[in-house]
């Protein structure tokens, strides 16, 4: 084998572990996450994950960063393939919400799950999940400005306050559908988010999914 392909087989091994990682992680929460726990899961010798990550906190860092990038593939990416607007808002939501439904993360959402976890203990772990939810809403009010320069939000929007609105919906679908009937919880959060964008859109025909 070359060692370019030896890179590669390193890499998918070492995204295996991670995938393995997130979901145990929205299981037993990060805190919960070690070594031992994830070479119990895997099948393989402890030893061989202190190759990649040399403390419990590495891994929980790279677990971080792995739960970032399959937002990325699972949520962010579906949504560009809709125009720019609040039909990429909708998208964005609605794909939010597709991927808690598909149940690929069984113990719930990865980022509502760890930032209640560790909204109150400083230091690294807290830290990173900091930085990616500012990176995340920063992102939607990205999102929610292009549909204002586009005409399709009004001029004069509180583009934070309809950020903080959409994330919000999010977050309460992934909690109550967890504790409550998570096919209601879906309803309202869909129903939510485009009522809400119907009544702001000067051109609600731009929206014709769902309930009206």
């Amino acid at each position: 084998m070359t060692a370019d392909g030896r890179l590669a087989r390193g890499e998918r091994s070492r995204n295996a572990a991670l995938d393995a990682a997130v979901v145990l992680a929205t299981e037993a929460g990060l805190d919960g996450l070690s070594l031992a726990q994830l070479a119990d899961t895997l099948g393989v010798s402890k030893s061989g994950l202190f190759a990649h990550w040399r403390s419990k906190e590495a891994l929980q860092l790279a677990a971080i960063d792995r739960a970032v990038t399959l937002w990325q593939e699972r949520v962010i990416a579906p949504a560009l393939l809709a125009p720019p607007g609040v039909r990429r808002l909708h998208a964005l939501h609605d794909a939010r919400l597709d991927f808690y439904a598909t149940g690929v993360l069984p113990g719930g959402c990865f980022f509502a799950n760890t930032q209640f976890e560790f909204n109150a203990r400083p230091g690294p772990v807290r830290d990173r999940l900091a930085e990616t939810y500012r990176q995340w809403t920063a992102y939607l009010e990205r999102l929610v400005q292009q549909a204002v320069d586009a005409g399709e939000l009004p001029a004069d929007l509180d583009v934070p306050q309809l950020a903080y609105e959409i994330d919000a919906l999010g977050m309460a679908a992934a909690m109550n559908s967890r504790m409550l009937d998570p096919d209601a919880a879906y309803r309202h959060a869909r129903a939510g988010l485009l009522n809400r964008l119907r009544a702001l859109c000067p051109d609600p025909n731009l929206l014709t999914e769902g309930p009206s």
